[in-house]
């Protein structure tokens, strides 16, 4: 990192993360192979403020503590797809949701509601879309699916809901779904409108409890249980249990667990980090 005349080292920057994580309850393991992405930003705000050194840095926090929140969004970590992990959407296309589905045909009107936690630029909930449309929605023509998508940054959202990306965003999907779900503009891949239906973007901090009816599927993925340390983890998880219907799913990413859960959730899934509430007395 380079700044006014001055290099900031990459070791420098570790140090601060270091440093920094644990008073934003984050936790510098989930950082450890992203840092360039917050590193990249630190230079710029460093720029901004006129500020020489990350060591300078640290001591205008001190004096400045609104700053804490500032920092807090340069440690946002946004790194999305379509189509992620595919062996997650095609589990839960095959295994998952069938199993819920069997109990909500049972109702006058069956509704599958779905939370995508964190979805950033709208890259997970569309892929939902996509998965229910083209293999699940002709099977089970009576239900309803419904998509609440959150996060915390107002542009991603702005630009989830214009939905037109880049091709590397898209180039996971299977490619008659990209053509005929996708028109191809000068702003890149746009998402058609009938595919934008049943899905409600929100600005939510995760870090709070979301008021809304339950859900049957909640997808967390390499967000919480990545970046958070352990006590804003258990507080995360605490919230998104209360608002998971019994014998709904919890999908984190592959790569992340929870720590002994056993008396809530059922472990469907640890290779593919997905669980399922248990009911009450279960």
């Amino acid at each position: 990192m380079h700044n006014g005349g001055q290099v900031v080292s990459e070791d420098e920057c570790v140090r601060f993360l270091q440093w920094a994580l644990p008073f934003l309850h984050l936790r510098w393991k989930g950082f450890r192979r992203v840092r360039g992405q917050v590193c990249k930003r630190l230079k710029k705000r460093l720029a901004t403020l006129g500020i020489g050194s990350l060591e300078e840095y640290r001591h205008y926090l001190h004096g400045s503590p609104h700053e804490w929140h500032t920092l807090d969004q340069l440690c946002r970590i946004t790194i999305t797809r379509f189509y992620r992990d595919r062996a997650v959407f095609r589990f839960l296309a095959q295994e998952v949701l069938p199993t819920l589905l069997a109990h909500q045909s049972n109702h006058e009107h069956p509704v599958l509601r779905v939370w995508s936690a964190g979805c950033a630029s709208g890259e997970e909930p569309y892929t939902v879309k996509l998965v229910w449309h083209y293999e699940l929605a002709a099977l089970y023509p009576q239900v309803a699916l419904q998509i609440v998508a959150t996060d915390i940054d107002a542009a991603l959202l702005e630009r989830a809901r214009a939905a037109c990306y880049a091709f590397s965003a898209v180039k996971n999907l299977p490619e008659s779904w990209r053509q005929e779900a996708f028109v191809k503009t000068n702003e890149g891949y746009c998402l058609r409108e009938s595919y934008k239906q049943g899905i409600h973007f929100t600005a939510h901090d995760i870090r709070g409890a979301l008021q809304a009816e339950p859900f049957q599927i909640i997808l967390c993925r390499n967000l919480a249980f990545t970046y958070y340390d352990a006590g804003l983890q258990q507080q995360v998880l605490d919230s998104l249990c209360r608002i998971l219907q019994p014998n709904g799913v919890l999908v984190l990413g592959v790569h992340e667990s929870f720590v002994d859960q056993h008396d809530r959730f059922f472990v469907v899934s640890p290779k593919l980090g997905i669980f399922r509430k248990k009911e009450e007395g279960a």
